[in-house]
């Protein structure tokens, strides 16, 4: 096969060879050689399908790093000692991209992973309504990886009352950062900024998410316990690595709770037994995407 057809397989189905075989070298020069290429194409096929489209006036002027920190600040206040709320603010508040006609090549040319570049191509694809990439391409909205979190247009469209898929993305940042990448200290027994159990990454993101809704909206414990059933009668997860049902009953949980980020982080937590957690973390770490200083891959919304 031939380079040309393995960068159409690229471009169609986001699926590579690893071995960079279609590409000649030695081994190191067939892999920058491939990823170099096939990253070019990508990016010059999303401006393809999208010539044409400007900036939405909606992002001119927008200043994310102030609304990134309006989103997640009470997730912080809530989840983290105050001798520690600084930092890991710091670390959120400049970790939202919006991808937009302006910053998608520069996106895709520099992302860490090939498959996480074709998701993102696809992500912008669907944002602005242009043809996505082939019949098998994800139609998220959002997506983190290590500690950036790419967001999609359509986050200025959503009409649903409980979605809110910036802090959805921003909730990953926390069992992909070190704390050592926040500046605080870390210990053996204290790597990550928050230990979240492996299987429960998704409904901890979808809880954190539909929490902020009813927190921002509900200006009391009563407001906010009927919000979380209106949560629960109406709307889901649509994501099979969540439970509908556990993510309703945490909703409700920290609803009725005086801190419901702590009744939200307590019911993802690792389980406790030596055996287990060593487990969860040894298939944490035989993940793809698993840099030395970051965890786990890449974090797709919806």
């Amino acid at each position: 096969m031939d380079n040309r057809s393995e960068i159409e397989r690229f471009l169609r189905t986001g699926d590579y060879d690893a071995h960079s075989g279609a590409w000649p070298g030695d081994i190191l020069e067939r892999e920058r050689r491939a990823h170099d290429e096939l990253r070019q194409a990508l990016a010059m096929e999303v401006q393809r399908r999208t010539e044409g489209i400007g900036v939405p006036e909606k992002l001119q002027g927008l200043d994310v790093v102030a609304l990134t920190r309006r989103k997640v600040e009470p997730m912080v206040r809530g989840l983290f000692p105050s001798a520690e709320q600084d930092a890991v603010l710091a670390v959120l508040e400049r970790s939202v991209v919006f991808l937009t006609p302006a910053n998608i090549s520069q996106v895709l040319l520099k992302s860490s992973w090939l498959n996480t570049a074709w998701d993102l191509a696809n992500l912008y694809l669907l944002s602005v309504g242009a043809e996505l990439l082939g019949e098998d391409a994800p139609r998220i909205l959002g997506l983190s990886e290590h500690t950036t979190c790419y967001v999609s247009l359509s986050y200025f469209d959503e009409e649903s009352p409980f979605a809110d898929f910036l802090v959805h993305e921003a909730a990953h940042v926390f069992h992909n950062c070190k704390r050592r990448t926040a500046g605080l200290p870390e210990t053996r027994r204290r790597e990550w900024l928050l230990d979240i159990d492996f299987r429960k990454r998704e409904t901890f993101a979808y809880a954190c998410e539909t929490y902020s809704r009813v927190l921002e909206a509900g200006h009391n414990r009563q407001a906010r316990m009927s919000l979380a059933e209106e949560y629960a009668a109406c709307a889901a997860p649509s994501d099979e690595r969540a439970s509908v049902r556990e993510v309703t009953e945490l909703v409700r949980e920290a609803a009725a709770a005086r801190n419901g980020w702590k009744r939200i982080l307590a019911r993802c937590a690792p389980p406790t037994s030596a055996g287990t957690r060593a487990s969860v973390t040894a298939a944490t770490a035989a993940r793809r995407h698993g840099p030395d200083d970051l965890g786990g891959p890449p974090s797709p919304t919806r």
